[in-house]
């Protein structure tokens, strides 16, 4: 009886891990998930003697392998644009991820009249990132550095920072809500203090 309960709970461990990665934004995030689901998947249909559940998990998993390792080969290409502050296009993709930013940023002001740097960041024709500032002549303070989901892994914090110091920038400064941004500050480098996260680009 044990033994069967065991067994069943390998089941229900790879089903739940293989729904859960259908629920993630991140591409990269999904495929990792959905592997180990289906590598847990299919010990249990081995187990109970479904071998076509079997097969069909394991290819799925190579499958997953194969995406991995060709994204992992890929990188990410990103172009930045610098745009107006009154730019429609800027407009309509604040609106568009105006929910987000606020999840993301709570309490976040999105009064930017004292902001003079505006970027649209984008991956293959995509916007993904939106990046607001505040420029003093070689400093400027981060009003708003917003990714979209499927983006944040990083990649964009270190492009920007790479252009933002080719551009003569030598320090950024972001004194916004870090409830949900705390990880990614400390992840590209920036360093807490009293006048708020610090990254020396010299």
């Amino acid at each position: 009886m044990k033994g069967s309960f065991l067994i069943e709970a390998i089941g229900y461990i790879g089903s739940l891990l293989v729904l859960v990665s259908m629920l993630m934004t991140s591409v990269v995030k999904l495929r990792v998930v959905n592997t180990i689901g289906s590598i847990i998947f299919t010990v249990y249909a081995v187990i109970i003697g479904s071998y076509p559940t079997a097969v069909m998990n394991a290819c799925l998993v190579l499958i997953n392998l194969h995406f991995l390792w060709k994204m992992s080969r890929m990188g990410k290409e990103y172009e930045i644009t610098r745009v107006s502050g009154d730019d429609r296009y800027l407009e309509y993709l604040l609106n568009r991820y105006h929910g987000d930013i606020m999840t993301c940023f709570p309490g976040i002001t999105l009064d930017y009249e004292d902001a003079d740097v505006f970027y649209v960041i984008s991956c293959e024709g995509k916007p993904v990132g939106i990046t607001i500032g505040k420029s003093d002549s070689n400093e400027i303070e981060l009003l708003l550095d917003y990714t979209i989901p499927e983006f944040r892994d990083f990649s964009i914090g270190r492009f920007l920072l790479g252009r933002l110091k080719s551009d003569g920038i030598e320090t950024v400064i972001y004194r916004g809500p870090d409830q949900n941004h705390r990880k990614y500050l400390d992840h590209v480098g920036f360093v807490k203090t009293e006048q708020g996260y610090i990254r020396k680009l010299y």
